[in-house]
């Protein structure tokens, strides 16, 4: 008898592949698509990325080339990187480097409109939404370059062993009167780097970037790793193997890079690995308030689950979805193709409206499959998107006598129907059942979506075309087909904790890390103890460790707190609606901590223009602390964060993909004819 893996494997596995077949919209300089403004171009976008402590800071520096006899405006946009916080935008004014300030969105704006009317050097970044953050930078003279840098922050955490960070530079295309407007030049004319320096205090085996195979990844000594991608500036080499499509010296378009697919660099722990505790702390002073991130990473103690299950797969239709249902089609009969006798299916499609396609639950017989797969091929995607009436649709008729999980595949944003967060919880509140979501793409509603991932109970998935899919999927798998810890509280005492985020933390699934931030007053002993249910049993865990009194080394703590406390104030007013004093707060916080949010942009003028309005250098002075601290860091041996040596949270090792008693060597069996026939689709 197969076992519960071999349900899902083919079928998210052909579920992930329909990224290959869709066009992406790119990062890149906005020209209007009416031909009003003449273009500009990138000549050079050069990107650093340095992942230690449990986190990402990511420079990007560019120089943007203006040919024209006239001065002009650059717009310049790339999506929003996941959980991923602006905390530096400089501009060279004058051969010198000017560190932009925070200010109130419509301030930010308004200071930036002025001094660009008046002609003087200024720039802007605003982050619209979850979708895009822009940088605007006025002027670019005639005939003339200017140069920016942008750093963002973002947590960078192991699932299931394996570590992952994406440079983000496909757009999703589901911003409709965007794409009405602008089209984006995404070629880099003269040069393009990226160098990653992944320093970790766990043994790393392995590091490969799945669609960039002539990447440099070099192991430099004890737990520090390289990784360097150039093109242009003298560089002839061209990727030719593989899937890699960087650079393509025929195109005649004189680019030596095309910023329009996502970079990713995953990297694999040493297997074996205990469960484990670490803690990273910043606290200038003892007797100052301190700031920490607590990673928690269980051992391998949530079991495979045995019993028959329904399965529902909602699955996106609308417009968006063109080029790519087939594959997706695909990957549904592969998936019900190698289901149990146990086990039942069905598929409700949705673009507009909802509709089942099958009459109710269907057995996995041969006859039903060859049917339902016959259906698939005629269905044509079109329309909008009501992703409400594919949930409600999906959550009718359920059997309350057998385990029900629910898998939704999107690339979209709620637009037609029910489109507030609360109404979406409020009907998930009525059934008792888990959803789990593949996000595709990144100008997906990330928010709306995790939301209510975890509000069921489930887990999201964000998928990038330039992912190793296989991973993904085993990865996936190994979490559907595993208990879980539900209800994760977490408790600390001994020393003084405020403002801890996030207040509600949800279920833990196989291979997951909690991360959790907060703030610490004074020092010494504490008594950590994680507890949550294992169907239905309580569970309990716990250590004890010291918090410093005095850590100066990672200063960039502080703004990560910052974040993860706006996240949770921006998912409050989505359940509920706008709340003033939450908005307050986020710009009250954004402002004191240097981040570009909904309700924060950060500008760049002349220094006697930041004098004359008044606008102190906070995030300049903050910048130089952390870049002291970062180069310090980066001169001293990587160190250990793991507090719980003395006395182990966890008893096991970190669970891995390659377990299970033999399920996943059945697993690669099954998706062997499923890979080959995906990469001839990707030739």
């Amino acid at each position: 008898m197969k076992t519960g893996n071999s349900i899902l494997a083919q079928g998210l596995f052909a579920l992930l592949m329909m990224l290959a077949a869709g066009l992406a919209q790119a990062a890149g300089l906005l020209t209007a698509v009416d031909g009003s403004l003449p273009s500009l171009e990138v000549r050079d976008h050069r990107v650093t990325v340095t992942i230690e402590e449990g986190y990402a800071i990511t420079e990007v520096e560019q120089i943007f080339a203006n040919p024209h006899d006239r001065d002009l405006e650059a717009i310049y946009s790339f999506p929003v990187p996941d959980r991923a916080s602006v905390a530096e935008f400089t501009m060279w004014i004058d051969g010198q480097p000017v560190v932009g300030e925070v200010l109130e969105k419509e301030q930010a704006r308004r200071a930036y409109e002025e001094e660009k009317a008046a002609g003087r050097e200024a720039g802007l970044t605003e982050k619209d939404a979850y979708r895009t953050f822009e940088v605007s930078v006025s002027p670019v003279r005639a005939k003339q370059q200017t140069r920016i840098r942008l750093v963002y922050f973002q947590p960078a955490m192991v699932d299931t062993g394996v570590g992952r960070y994406v440079y983000p530079l496909e757009e999703g295309g589901v911003d409709e009167e965007k794409l009405a407007f602008w089209t984006a030049n995404s070629n880099v004319s003269h040069h393009f780097s990226f160098d990653l320096k992944l320093r970790s205090g766990y043994p790393v085996d392995a590091v490969r970037l799945p669609n960039h195979p002539g990447a440099q990844v070099t192991r430099n000594g004890s737990g520090e790793w390289t990784v360097h991608l150039e093109r242009g500036a003298g560089q002839i080499a061209a990727e030719k193997e593989g899937n890699a499509k960087a650079f393509d010296p025929d195109t005649g378009n004189g680019a030596v890079f095309s910023l329009d697919q996502d970079l990713v660099v995953y990297w694999r722990h040493q297997p074996g690995l205990p469960g484990s505790v670490d803690l990273v702390a910043f606290k200038p002073e003892a007797d100052k308030r301190g700031t920490f991130m607590l990673t928690v990473t269980p051992g391998g103690d949530l079991g495979p689950i045995s019993q028959g299950t329904d399965w529902t797969f909602v699955l996106d239709v609308s417009g968006s979805m063109q080029g790519k249902f087939a594959t997706l089609a695909d990957g549904v009969s592969q998936a019900i193709g190698k289901m149990r006798p146990t086990d039942r299916f069905r598929l409700i499609l949705f673009n507009d409206r909802a509709r089942e396609l099958t009459p109710g639950f269907v057995n996995a017989t041969p006859e039903a499959v060859r049917l339902w797969v016959d259906e698939m091929d005629k269905v044509q995607p079109g329309s909008g998107t009501n992703l409400y009436a594919g949930i409600a649709e999906a959550l009718a008729d359920m059997d309350a006598d057998r385990t029900h999980a629910i898998v939704l595949v999107t690339d979209g944003v709620a637009n037609v129907g029910h489109t507030a967060q609360r109404d979406f919880i409020d009907l998930l509140t009525k059934k008792d059942v888990r959803l789990f979501t593949f996000i595709m793409g990144n100008s997906a509603n990330r928010p709306l979506l995790e939301a209510l991932t975890k509000h069921s109970g489930g887990f999201a998935i964000n998928v990038s075309n330039s992912d190793d899919i296989v991973g993904h999927v085993l990865n996936a798998v190994s979490k559907v087909t595993h208990k879980a810890l539900h209800g994760v509280e977490v408790s600390i005492k001994g020393v003084k904790t405020a403002d801890l985020a996030p207040t509600e933390i949800g279920s833990l699934y196989r291979g997951q890390q909690l991360v959790l931030f907060g703030h610490y007053f004074g020092d010494g002993e504490a008594e950590v103890t994680l507890k949550g249910r294992i169907s239905g049993r309580e569970t309990v865990y716990s250590t004890r460790f010291d918090f410093p009194a005095v850590a100066r080394a990672n200063p960039e703590i502080e703004r990560l707190w910052a974040y993860a406390a706006i996240d949770e104030m921006q998912q409050r007013m989505a359940d509920f609606g706008a709340q003033a004093d939450l908005e307050q707060a986020i710009v009250d916080l954004g402002i004191e901590f240097g981040l570009v949010t909904d309700y924060t942009s950060m500008v760049v003028m002349r220094n006697e223009q930041f004098e004359q309005r008044g606008i102190e250098h906070k995030n300049r002075d903050r910048r130089h602390l952390e870049r002291a601290a970062a180069e310090q860091r980066g001169q001293a041996p990587v160190p250990s964060r793991r507090v719980d040596q003395e006395q182990p949270m966890f008893s096991g090792s970190r669970p891995g993909l390659g377990g299970g008693g033999g399920s996943f060597d059945l697993w690669m069996l099954l998706l062997t004819p499923v890979l080959l026939a995906a990469r001839l689709r990707r030739r």
